[in-house]
């Protein structure tokens, strides 16, 4: 997709109807040495335009978020073992404490 320079993720919650919809195009900035996401939800354009930076290390990136209420960290973690993808989130909070928002496991769907 788009030469080969982004991965495509589209995920939809598990619930009939799904809830949520996100569609995240991960790619790789040379000049910085880090990874982009570009997270593109149900949320609209006012939360979309806010890139994810992150730097890989090991079999994970951690991917930081600006909001305007402050920064949220989402680690995606791969399991090569069991070839899954989980989700990790956190939002820092007023007292500047990092606090769980939410796991997401990502397995392929079946065809």
């Amino acid at each position: 997709m788009f030469n080969h320079q982004f991965l495509r993720i589209h995920m939809k919650d598990v619930a009939t109807p799904p809830t949520y919809e996100v569609m995240v195009f991960i790619g790789y900035d040379n000049t910085s040495e880090r990874y982009v996401a570009h997270w593109l939800d149900i949320y609209g354009g006012r939360f979309s335009e806010t890139l994810g930076y992150g730097r890989r290390s090991g079999n994970s990136i951690t991917f930081t978020f600006e909001y305007p209420d402050g920064p949220f960290h989402n680690k995606f973690v791969w399991d090569p073992s069991d070839k899954h993808w989980q989700f990790r989130m956190e939002g820092k909070d007023a007292a500047g404490n990092w606090k769980p928002f939410a796991t997401d496991t990502l397995r392929k769907a079946a065809p």
